[in-house]
């Protein structure tokens, strides 16, 4: 019997990611939203048929999940951990060719409104994931674990809890409950995982971000700014 080992399952992978078509499709879906194979065909800039073959590559390797309603499929990313991913590639790409930064000084290039707030798959990035991922750390929230892992201290359910945050019901899902996700236009961390995920839905829920249409940029509303100062301690205008 033949056994695929690590190494050669993640160049698999890897190779599945890689084709720039197939790769244009994947980032589309990191803002969690689903996207029929139309839509991808589209954004890929292949014709529908092609989009088809690129589909089922990305499906065999558990990199999109596919749910047919109705006469329509509609595609999501497989896991949170493709997101990573995705995430973790952006940074060893660096900045796009001919933005010209010093050598051995990051220099952002993403667009403001990407880099300010935008969805990680399920979670918030840029500069207000990063804000809201050290306010934790710092409050004392967040206790580190193994590895990029961190579990909720007493102090952090606390203070979360009256957002409606159920640290113990988080921690059933069949998923990581917190870790640092290395952000791509700040190349610091942000959270991701269960938690994150909790803290993004509770955000669009009490209003406090929005999503940008057809964007995975999110704007912070008025209400937001106060709430998140006032209940999380983060304050968005501070430098």
């Amino acid at each position: 019997m033949n056994v695929i080992t690590t190494d050669a399952r993640a160049a698999r992978i890897a190779a599945a990611i890689g084709e720039p078509a197939r790769a244009r499709m994947l980032y589309s879906l990191s803002d969690g939203r689903a996207r029929t194979s139309t839509e991808l065909a589209a954004i890929a800039d292949v014709t529908p048929s092609t989009a088809s073959v690129h589909l089922q590559r990305l499906k065999e390797h558990e990199l999109v999940n596919v749910v047919a309603q109705g006469k329509h499929r509609y595609y999501t990313l497989g896991s949170p951990h493709v997101a990573a991913v995705l995430e973790a590639l952006s940074v060893v790409a660096g900045p796009s060719a001919g933005a010209g930064p010093a050598r051995g000084r990051f220099v952002p290039t993403t667009p403001d409104g990407l880099r300010e707030a935008r969805t990680c798959y399920d979670h918030i990035a840029g500069s207000l994931g990063v804000r809201l991922h050290d306010r934790f750390v710092a409050a004392g929230w967040l206790r580190a674990e193994t590895g990029t892992s961190y579990d909720l201290t007493r102090a952090g359910a606390s203070a979360l809890a009256p957002l409606g945050i159920d640290a113990d019901g988080l921690r059933t899902q069949r998923r990581r409950f917190a870790f640092a996700c290395l952000d791509w236009s700040e190349r610091r961390a942000h959270l991701g995982g269960a938690l994150a995920a909790a803290l993004l839905d509770t955000a669009l829920r009490r209003r406090w971000i929005s999503r940008e249409p057809g964007s995975r940029a999110l704007s912070v509303t008025p209400s937001g700014r106060r709430e998140l100062a006032r209940q999380i301690g983060v304050r968005l205008d501070a430098d």
